[in-house]
């Protein structure tokens, strides 16, 4: 098995673009290849997913122990050839000063190379020292090599790989030129997602044409092969058992919604549920189903849309209000509220909160969350999860709920870091209904699906 590890030295260096032609290209070569991205995220993970045509897992320090990171690494890369590791932020950022959970510090416990990726605007001679720097930061990674980026131009580019062969020993892969082409439009939680571009294939093709033309492939797979896969001691076990009944939960998958983490979808599906895509935009009806799942996304960017489909909102309001189980996160939570405001706009969303949202410019919540579970919500608890009810996830949201109609007794959990609802209490609870601006993952500690499951299963069962 091999892997490489894309980082950079900041933020904002155009490492996804890249990652994201160098999948499709290594696609194209007929490897079967494996994406990852390290952290909390789902826009990246879609691009690549969707450069790949297979789902893009992630790895995260924070919502994962290390051997789960090494059991799911593994259990992803099953028939796999090789996989393409994509970071986040820059290559040493991390929450703590000794970069315990930064991409270094995951490249490291792979024992996957790096390849660097540097926005080289402006800079020339400069390159050398911030090169240099990361090479001696760090001796426990291999920076295997660099791809300049945002190029200047052919003299600007032979003037960079000049300084950097003189000065270190790092193999330049690559050079792309500043093109208006390869980027990506952006918002405010980062890319716009692949299932809301019209353009994404076309996109991803420009990406790996440009990626063939100018990065050193066969380099790539040669610093590839030299990762080694590390060795893991521990069996994961679950006392979980499946559930009793046939289960079908419908999930919201359209222009609005599609925040979702494959590895949790893949576990409802472990569990016999049958899950059944719908679109909140277009359908006026629910299916036949015995949980709804909404999860995020961005639906502000839809929000007339969603006003517009009443009978939509009205079956979500009955379902609701006749005790169906549902779970929302996030997007999911903002839906359910009143109303949605976005500057001078106000539209009309399905009600059954009593608050009503409104989107800000700068963020309301976002990082790693640290909830604490209280026991008031309807999901059972699983024996496992018994002796630990903290749960680590995260958050990104540019909203906060107004004119809420609660007490703290609404609320399953209390927040002990991050924002929430109201920076003291996540997951509103309503009859049969959670809702919460918290992205859970299902991780050892938080096996949230196997709970949502077990909640549906028994009112199936009552029913």
């Amino acid at each position: 098995m091999s892997a490489i590890y894309l980082s950079a030295a900041h933020k904002s260096s155009g490492k996804t673009t890249l990652a994201i032609g160098i999948v499709r290209v290594l696609i194209k070569r007929g490897i079967v290849l494996q994406p990852f991205k390290k952290g909390p995220d789902y826009i990246d993970p879609l691009w690549l997913s969707a450069a790949a045509g297979r789902d893009c897992y992630n790895l995260d320090f924070y919502t994962q122990t290390r051997d789960e990171i090494l059991h799911n690494y593994a259990n992803y890369m099953s028939g796999r050839e090789m996989a393409l590791i994509e970071g986040n932020k820059g290559l040493f950022d991390g929450v703590d000063i000794e970069g315990s959970n930064s991409n270094a510090a995951m490249a490291a416990f792979l024992n996957t190379p790096v390849i660097l990726v540097i926005n080289c605007r402006g800079m020339t001679r400069g390159i050398a020292p911030l090169l240099l720097g990361y090479q001696a930061f760090d001796r426990n990674i291999e920076l295997a090599g660099v791809i300049l980026n945002q190029v200047g131009g052919s003299r600007h580019q032979s003037k960079l790989i000049q300084v950097v062969e003189h000065y270190t020993d790092i193999p330049v892969l690559g050079a792309i030129q500043a093109d208006s082409r390869l980027q990506i439009d952006e918002r405010h939680l980062g890319l716009i997602p692949s299932n809301e571009s019209e353009t994404s294939e076309q996109i991803i093709q420009l990406l790996a044409e440009t990626v063939e033309q100018h990065v050193d492939i066969e380099k790539v797979i040669e610093i590839a092969a030299k990762s080694s896969m590390p060795p893991i001691n521990t069996t994961r076990t679950s006392s979980y058992s499946l559930p009793r009944n046939p289960l079908r939960i419908a999930i919201a998958r359209d222009k609005a919604f599609g925040f979702y983490y494959p590895d949790d979808l893949d576990k409802f599906r472990a569990l016999g549920v049958e899950l059944i895509e719908i679109d909140t935009l277009n359908d006026k009806e629910l299916p036949e189903i015995d949980g709804l799942f909404l999860g995020g996304g961005f639906p502000e960017m839809a929000m007339e849309a969603l006003e517009a489909n009443r009978p939509m909102r009205d079956a979500i309001t009955e379902y609701v209000e006749q005790g169906g189980p549902v779970y929302a996160e996030c997007g999911g939570l903002i839906y359910l509220t009143r109303s949605l405001t976005w500057g001078a706009k106000k539209c009309r969303m399905v009600g059954v909160i009593p608050a009503d949202t409104r989107m800000y410019e700068k963020p309301q919540g976002r990082g790693y969350v640290r909830l604490l579970d209280t026991g008031r919500g309807p999901w059972p608890q699983l024996a496992e999860d018994e002796s630990n009810r903290q749960i680590h996830a995260h958050e990104f949201h540019y909203s906060s709920l107004e004119s809420f109609e609660c007490d703290e007794n609404d609320f399953m959990y209390r927040v002990e870091r991050g924002a929430g609802i109201n920076g003291e209490s996540d997951g509103y609870i309503y009859k049969n209904l959670l809702a919460s601006y918290t992205h859970m993952r299902n991780v050892g500690g938080n096996n949230w699906v196997q709970r949502f499951v077990a909640h549906v299963d028994a009112f199936k069962n009552k029913g």
